[in-house]
């Protein structure tokens, strides 16, 4: 019986590519940014960095950060009519 091949970026060719012109180009002071109890965020996934990234099914949704969780933050999402709690590094998130 063959393995499937359902991995974590599965089906995300175009999603998480990145243009030419922005490719290995990374600002640090998206790393860096703070949030507070309340920020209404857009869920951003940064495809060069790894840690702290969210489902892709999520990519492009707002939502509300709840809290922080060590370097990440809480952040609660509707996915149809139910919320939803995502855990992502500040690398993937863009203040609204």
């Amino acid at each position: 019986m063959s393995k499937g091949h359902s991995g974590f970026r599965r089906k995300t060719r175009s999603k998480l590519r990145k243009h030419f012109r922005e490719r290995s180009k990374f600002k640090v002071n998206r790393l860096l940014q703070k949030f507070s109890v309340g920020d209404k965020v857009l869920l951003n996934i940064e495809p060069s960095f790894h840690k702290g990234m969210f489902l892709p099914r999520f990519h492009g949704l707002t939502g509300i950060v709840q809290g922080a969780r060590g370097k990440c933050y809480k952040v609660v999402i509707e996915d149809g009519n139910k919320e939803k709690i995502v855990i992502a590094h500040p690398a993937h998130l863009r203040k609204l």
